[in-house]
């Protein structure tokens, strides 16, 4: 049975239940696949040169097989500063990106690039701004290059930042109010991390562009067209149980 593998950072990954309702995109990509595993390897702070010097790449290499896909996306992180972490954009990170797309090929597998979602930075009259700048742009244009699928989730969620506007956007962002929820007493206001009903939203688009492009076959999609209660759809799991779960997939052989 063909794998779905993510690589990425804290955006796609997986968060635990001390943390809802934040959540990763890739947290929410299993409710739109039947039958197809999805593996979400993807860690919060990683860039795309952290990801693969802390053997993330390759312990994804070491199980992925033949017909299995490989989701890559970064971006968020490759920006900042430090040895292990930044990239330029047209530099390291599209080198990156190749060694990525050059691996997974090497081992029979599809590589799919999906450009990192925008934050949510408005200026004060209300206009949207796009700090993730060049890196969706080098990411775009390895895709071509490399004839690698793209699916372009940032300019998508550009689209739809900029309809919700400033307000309409907290309600897909982890902002809320002091003692709106148990997990966040004194409130919170992350301009880059997802709550469930953004990450269900971003991994249903995710979801129909791999249907579009016939990545896998239609019998493997589901709920595609379905408005799904993230209150109830979206699984977090304890935090042991969590820890469990990243630890193996992390480095190493096979688990």
């Amino acid at each position: 049975m063909t794998s779905v593998f993510l690589a990425g950072e804290s955006t796609v990954c997986d968060r635990q239940r001390s943390r809802a309702p934040m959540a990763g995109w890739g947290q929410a990509l299993p409710l739109f696949l039947h039958g197809p595993a999805v593996i979400n390897c993807a860690r919060a702070g990683a860039s795309s040169t952290s990801f693969v010097q802390r053997g993330r790449l390759g312990w994804i290499l070491e199980q992925i097989t033949p017909g299995d896909l490989l989701l890559i996306s970064f971006g968020l992180n490759d920006m900042k500063p430090g040895e292990d972490v930044f990239a330029a954009p047209f530099e390291g990170f599209q080198a990156n990106l190749r060694h990525y797309v050059n691996e997974a090929r090497d081992r029979g597998a599809h590589p799919v690039l999906v450009t990192p979602h925008e934050r949510r930075v408005f200026d004060r009259f209300g206009n949207m701004r796009r700090p993730l700048h060049l890196y969706p742009a080098a990411m775009r244009e390895v895709a071509v290059r490399l004839s690698v699928p793209l699916i372009d989730l940032n300019e998508w969620s550009v689209a739809w930042w900029r309809q919700a506007g400033p307000e309409g956007t907290r309600a897909i962002f982890l902002h809320l109010a002091p003692g709106e929820h148990p997990n966040y007493p004194e409130g919170v206001a992350d301009n880059t991390h997802l709550r469930d009903a953004g990450a269900i939203e971003c991994a249903r688009f995710v979801a129909n562009e791999m249907r579009a492009r016939v990545l896998l076959p239609a019998a493997c999609f589901r709920n595609v067209e379905t408005a799904l209660d993230p209150a109830r759809a979206l699984e977090f799991p304890d935090d042991a149980a969590f820890a469990y779960l990243t630890k193996t997939r992390t480095t190493g052989g096979r688990r």
